[in-house]
């Protein structure tokens, strides 16, 4: 049915009833993962000071969900996934100093009866008044101006310093208007302090929506989109809460290491990620051994292109005889963890399958996909993510 003929037909009711539509609570078992020992370890530092978030309080929200992950016998409202996803988040943050807000869009008596509510005011984080301002999410009404929501979020993110993490969740379905110039105009205000991630709470008629919230990350610049089925598992949650919130430290570096060289490979050993690289490898700015290999889209065959990189990576190892070599694929984060991860392992059983042909007996290599999971670079530029996505030569011994 039609966005708008649904919203008449709901405020109808509502002026009827006095009430709104409250949607069914999901009891799906969820335990977060724990993300401190990241930054306790030092292999993670905050990288996000504001959490924002956009929710789609429409009418179309008050609809059964009909994917997974979220389910307990019945099919949820998809309002409800949308504030089971908020609080599988609030669990899964770890201690961090941010500020966070929430902001919902509709009609009628669950937005105020405007366009849109500021719900949670942007305010000192705890999980406590988040989680307070996840339940003013009380029903879903009227049509969808997700624009006007976009729009106030200038002026509510106006006293804000540091890095922002916009976070998007909607089906996206029949939107009033675009919400692209709005995003557009943030951006412009904000510059590289602003990331946008958006999460599609949609069923399989309403797939056009996913391309137009997949599109707002692309106007932000940095950022991702994903699907709720993708973060509905505690590890897929704290993938992403990984990513929004935590970025890769800096290797710690020991005294005089500026001057030091270790392993030759022509990075100093503050900076070289990658120790004990083979002389004569093709490394890059973090010293990492890497073969040089661009792959079509979803696509592990090895175009003739790069047999030249792959034959001088294999000459590196024949003049080593002896080595144990792991074939590492890795991605960025563009996609689900669960499709990159198959990719990795693909790209990576190619490269080891090539130089299998041309070392012989002279090492074993392992190939090993890892996905999204050990980035080297940021996952919030394009330039970040490039780096992500390579195929790396690990010298076990």
């Amino acid at each position: 049915m039609n966005k708008s003929l649904i919203a008449a037909a709901s405020l109808g009711a509502l002026f009827l009833s006095g009430c709104a539509s409250t949607p069914v609570s999901t009891t799906e078992p969820f335990s977060a993962r724990d993300l401190n020992e990241l930054l306790t370890s030092g292999q993670y530092q905050q990288k996000t000071d504001n959490f924002y978030v956009i929710n789609d309080s429409s009418s179309s929200m008050s609809e059964d969900y009909l994917g997974s992950g979220f389910t307990s016998g019945h099919a949820p409202a998809k309002l409800s996934v949308e504030k089971t996803i908020l609080s599988r988040i609030n669990q899964t943050i770890p201690d961090l100093k941010l500020t966070s807000g929430i902001r919902s869009f509709g009609f009628g008596p669950c937005s105020g009866w405007g366009s849109t509510l500021y719900n949670l005011p942007l305010t000192a984080y705890s999980k406590s008044t988040f989680n307070a301002g996840i339940d003013t999410l009380t029903c879903a009404s009227g049509g969808s101006p997700m624009n006007a929501a976009a729009e106030a979020a200038a002026s509510d993110l106006s006293g804000t310093s540091g890095r922002i993490a916009l976070l998007i969740l909607s089906d996206g379905y029949e939107l009033q208007a675009s919400p692209v110039p709005a995003v557009q105009a943030l951006k412009q205000q904000y510059g590289d302090r602003l990331c946008v991630y958006s999460v599609w709470v949609g069923n399989k008629h309403e797939e056009n929506g996913k391309l137009l919230l997949n599109s707002l990350s692309d106007i932000a610049g940095c950022g991702f989109r994903t699907d709720a089925e993708n973060i509905a598992t505690p590890d897929g949650m704290a993938e992403f809460v990984k990513n929004v919130f935590l970025k890769p430290a800096p290797p710690v570096a020991a005294p005089g290491c500026e001057s030091l060289d270790s392993d030759g490979d022509g990075v100093n050993d503050c900076n070289d990620q990658c120790p004990n690289t083979l002389k004569g490898a093709h490394i890059n700015q973090f010293g990492c051994w890497i073969v040089d290999v661009k792959f079509d889209n979803d696509k592990s065959n090895i175009k003739p292109e790069y047999h030249e990189e792959l034959d001088r990576a294999a000459q590196v190892i024949n003049n080593n005889p002896g080595v144990t070599i792991e074939v590492q694929g890795h991605t960025s984060n563009t996609a689900s963890a669960g499709y990159n991860q198959k990719l990795s392992e693909r790209r990576a059983a190619a490269v080891a399958n090539y130089l299998s042909q041309h070392v012989g007996s002279n090492a074993v290599l392992t190939p090993v996909g890892y996905g999204l999971t050990h980035p080297i670079d940021t996952n919030d530029t394009e330039e970040g993510r490039a780096n992500n996505r390579r195929v790396e030569l690990k010298v076990l011994h």
